[in-house]
């Protein structure tokens, strides 16, 4: 078969020593990755996988359900049949020099197929089309499952589209036509050094595959990322705080402290100067704050959601005030930190602590009705066996989170890697947000297993009482306080019509606005960016029942939300100056410079 492109270009000849080179670290990984194994398994015994995730017993059901009805199956073949037949009719058209619209054409984004031979060359297009066929039927046949539990149905739907995208043809050497060129051009070098790569990876991770998303060694926490400049001012068990130096001649009076999630590190709000929302914020004349939450151990398996709250939010915000001499302060909360904001929130309302001036909740779950696909992953049977995983280390390695979060877009964060780094055989491109993303943390047992049940599988935040931390039930309805809603209306961790619900939960003046892009992206929308606006009411005070009814009402505005929220925050009567507070000069001394030391613990290696 001829290469699709430069079929005539004489396929360089790759230098001798670098292929003994390669060949011997292949041979040396291998070598120690085999023994290291068969070592393991000597020492434990080999035992049968447990179906941890419920996806064999969820395809069973689906499949007595599909043999059920022979007459549907009968019709989805044919109509498989027939859809082949027109791309047979569009092939033959293209091989007498017609150009006939394609029969199947892949989503608009769709990076896979990016490359032009995926169009130009007859082959790799009928290739591409077959396959899109046929993911589609697989699909439909599957959505269109009658009497199917509603859970089982996700679950089922999720799985098959993880299998449908692991067959694309772009994930193997012969079918993607960027890799074959590849293949040829090198003798086969590109497959020889993406093995090694691939064998790097199972070494980093302990024997599990860890894909290498980014260059890790191209980025240093302070130097440049989390460059954002401040002193640590207070830190115990839980968690740093921050303060950051002003870098204007006045500030707002009112302090503002952020609350991020333990999911992840706090440097995803300051990666780099022209995207960092922290640095933004403290250019705005704010007097910024952020928590930097430890990366707990075995140590901290007895932590709960009411420690994070006392040792965490609460202490924080008492130091804040202390260190300003503030009488209150404005909160922002990300994702679960958003979750737990309004915890706080709910806590202080009871205790009549009117410290809050204002809330800000950045893509948060206070309704957990819509938990997206993630719902997948959280029901009794895999929250059991996950906490019977946490009681013995006492934690749950962030890992394992992350290849949850990373099955969610499997075809940017899996499988597009898979292409460069093992099938094209080339080292991942320095991206400072996937070395974020890949700077995974760990959960403690006890809070993740009180996170999964009271919160996904009861939705017991929004509902009155039923939540009880640090000797108060929990009653979201007595917030009181104004509040700033952003989600974003591709987010697949915290979908946007849940975060809408859980607005609705809040009993003070509430501003709802939808960004564009996703959990990350839309929120790390700096201004000058000038991308994907954003959605309010023009009625601010107007509330619908449904995000639906919302969306309908709602206007599109140009630009970044960070605009809109700072005119919001300002409006809240946080308009009041004084002079520039440094974080060296306050009531509690600095510990150390920013980012600190507790966001620096990382845990790359996975725990035998």
């Amino acid at each position: 078969m001829a290469t699709p492109q430069n079929e005539t270009a004489e396929a360089e000849v790759p230098d001798p020593q670098e292929i003994a080179k390669t060949y011997a670290e292949v041979a040396e990984r291998a070598s120690h990755l085999l023994t290291d194994f068969l070592q393991r398994q000597a020492c434990k015994g080999i035992e049968p996988p447990e179906d941890e995730l419920g996806v064999a017993h969820a395809f069973l059901d689906m499949t007595s359900k599909l043999l059920a009805n022979p007459y549907r199956l009968a019709q989805a073949q044919m109509n498989l049949v027939w859809d082949y037949f027109s791309l047979w009719q569009n092939s033959m058209q293209r091989l007498w020099g017609l150009n006939p619209p394609p029969v199947a054409e892949p989503p608009r984004g769709d990076k896979r197929f990016k490359d032009e031979s995926w169009q130009d060359h007859f082959l790799f297009d009928f290739i591409k089309q077959s396959y899109l066929i046929a993911a589609r039927h697989v699909h439909d046949t599957v959505a269109g499952i009658d009497n199917l539990d509603p859970d089982v149905r996700k679950k089922v739907n999720f799985f098959t589209r993880q299998y449908v995208d692991a067959l694309a043809p772009s994930n193997f050497v012969l079918t993607n036509p960027e890799v074959f060129r590849e293949t040829m051009r090198t003798r086969g070098q590109n497959l020889i050094k993406g093995f090694n790569n691939l064998l790097r990876d199972i070494e980093d991770g302990d024997g599990q595959l860890r894909i290498r998303m980014t260059d890790t060694e191209a980025f240093e926490l302070g130097r440049n990322v989390a460059t954002t400049p401040g002193k640590v001012i207070f830190q115990n068990d839980m968690m740093q705080l921050l303060q950051y130096s002003p870098s204007t001649a006045k500030v707002a009076a009112r302090p503002l402290l952020i609350i991020p999630p333990w999911i992840n590190k706090f440097y995803i709000l300051d990666l780099r100067e022209k995207n960092s929302f922290i640095k933004w914020v403290v250019d705005q004349g704010h007097s910024v704050f952020v928590i930097s939450w430890i990366n707990p151990d075995s140590r901290h398996a007895d932590k709960g959601f009411d420690n994070y709250l006392s040792e965490g939010v609460l202490t924080a915000l008492d130091v804040v005030l202390e260190q300003t001499g503030a009488k209150d302060l404005n909160a922002i909360g990300y994702c679960l930190g958003g979750t737990l904001l309004g915890c706080a929130l709910a806590w202080m309302a009871a205790k009549r602590d009117k410290r809050v001036a204002s809330a800000t909740f950045l893509t948060s779950l206070l309704d957990f009705s819509i938990p997206g696909e993630l719902g997948v992953f959280i029901d009794e049977e895999q929250v059991q066996s996950l906490e019977k995983k946490m009681a013995e280390r006492g934690y749950l390695e962030g890992s394992d989170m992350a290849v949850t979060f990373n099955m969610l877009r499997s075809n940017d964060l899996i499988w597009s890697f898979v292409v460069n780094n093992y099938l094209l055989g080339k080292d991942p491109f320095p991206f400072d947000l996937l070395y974020w993303n890949s700077d995974s943390t760990r959960l403690p047992a006890r809070m993740h297993s009180f996170y999964l049940r009271k919160m996904y599988m009861e939705n017991a935040l929004c509902k009155p009482g039923e939540i009880e931390l640090c000797g108060v039930k929990i009653d979201l309805s007595k917030i009181k306080i104004p509040a700033y809603f952003i989600s974003t209306i591709e987010d697949h961790i915290a979908p946007w019509k849940s975060t809408y619900k859980g607005s609705l939960c809040l009993s003070g003046p509430v501003r709802f606005v939808l960004g564009g892009s996703g959990h990350i992206a839309g929120i790390v929308n700096p201004p000058v960016a000038n991308k994907y606006g954003f959605w309010v009411q023009t009625d601010a005070d107007a509330r619908p029942e449904t995000p639906e009814a919302w969306q309908q009402t709602a206007t599109q505005h140009q630009g970044s939300w960070w605009v809109d929220w700072q005119a919001w925050v300002h409006e809240q009567g946080g308009g009041a100056e004084v002079a520039a507070r440094d974080p060296s000069a306050g009531k509690h001394a600095a510990i150390e410079d920013a980012p600190g030391s507790y966001v620096k613990a990382r845990f790359d290696k996975s725990v035998r």
